[in-house]
């Protein structure tokens, strides 16, 4: 599978192609449709794709193609998820193939036109490919205890005078991204009652990441960042900041973090099959590191673990649904144009 030489092309014909007739006849006899997008139907309302009920639309690949997540670095990931990778090769019975994706954009249309079957997404970008890929969540990253879940924290540098999110009005804030639980849709609905809203009183600096956002603090590019916690520590982990660097202004409640799924459309045998092969898998102690203590794949259903998330964007005036979805796909399209534009040439 190639990646496009022309990341904007790429993206937008994703997005033409999300929203395209792909040949399947409409369920217009479905009884229920909920957010989902026209060619998917949702007859026992748990809120995601059914399987179709005409098994020669039913997907039986000899090869399964699995991604994670956009990150910034896709080595790190397609290193350490080999010993996963390989589990799911043995395990499934049949060829299985990572790859690496530019954007949740492209992730989300890859499965959506039926090139990718099996992938983690992060929070936000897991209810766009619920409601415009038919992704079926089944799975998160956990432990005994249950799945893990990460929190929205208010991140600045240590040595800065702010004391309060009030004392970052007309500063430099930096978000994620558009599509970002933590990132961007959380701190609209939670920042406000903290005497801080976005575009109000402060512009959203669009950083691209988490990640980036962090480093932008710490290299003084932002007065503040909105970011997920599990992050964090994970960029304290490895050595790339230091935790007495950063001071935390605001810590929410707990959010669900990267959703597992697969396609809708799979054959129930071998979906079945892929949810058996996750929950079987015990993750190396890179992964733990990494996942930050996580050590299983556990059981999650999409209806009840996200449905904090849906409740943010509703009330952030971004739902998941077809329009807010293309306008991240746009948006998606221009970043990595500017991104293309900013690389040396040979």
């Amino acid at each position: 599978m190639k990646i496009a030489n022309s990341a904007k092309a790429a993206i937008i014909g994703a997005a033409a192609l999300v929203f395209s007739t792909l040949g399947a006849s409409a369920q217009d006899s479905c009884s229920n449709r909920g957010q989902l997008d026209d060619q998917y139907c949702d007859a026992n309302k748990d809120l995601v794709a059914d399987t179709p009920t005409d098994a020669a639309r039913q997907k039986d690949p000899s090869t399964l193609v699995f991604a994670y997540t956009p990150v910034e670095d896709p080595a790190i990931y397609a290193n350490l998820l080999k010993p996963f990778v390989t589990h799911l090769n043995s395990c499934i019975g049949r060829k299985v193939v990572y790859f690496s994706v530019q954007s949740n954009t492209s992730q989300i249309e890859a499965m959506r036109s039926g090139r990718l079957h099996i992938a983690g997404f992060s929070t936000g970008p897991t209810a766009f490919a619920v409601n415009m890929a038919g992704a079926v969540p089944f799975a998160a990253g956990g432990s005994e205890a249950g799945p893990r879940g990460y929190k929205l924290i208010a991140l600045v540098k240590a040595s800065s005078p702010y004391k309060s999110m009030a004392d970052l009005k007309g500063k430099k804030v930096a978000h994620t991204s558009p599509s970002s639980n933590s990132g961007n849709l959380a701190p609209r609905v939670l920042f406000p009652p903290l005497g801080l809203t976005p575009d109000n009183d402060y512009k959203p600096l669009m950083s691209g990441g988490h990640d980036k956002s962090i480093l932008g603090i710490n290299h003084g590019d932002y007065d503040m960042a909105a970011v997920a916690d599990d992050v964090f520590e994970r960029m304290i982990a490895r050595g790339t900041v230091k935790r007495d660097d950063f001071r935390t202004l605001y810590t929410s409640e707990v959010f669900p973090t990267n959703g597992y799924v697969h396609a809708h459309d799979l054959k129930p045998e071998l979906a079945a099959k892929i949810r058996d092969c996750f929950f079987s898998y015990k993750f190396t102690p890179e992964e733990q590191k990494e996942f930050n203590g996580e050590d299983r794949y556990v059981p999650i259903t999409y209806k009840e673990k996200w449905g904090v998330v849906r409740e943010v964007a509703e009330k952030s005036g971004t739902p998941f649904n077809k329009r807010s979805y293309e306008a991240e796909a746009k948006r998606e399209a221009e970043a990595l144009e500017r991104k293309k534009a900013q690389q040396p040439k040979n």
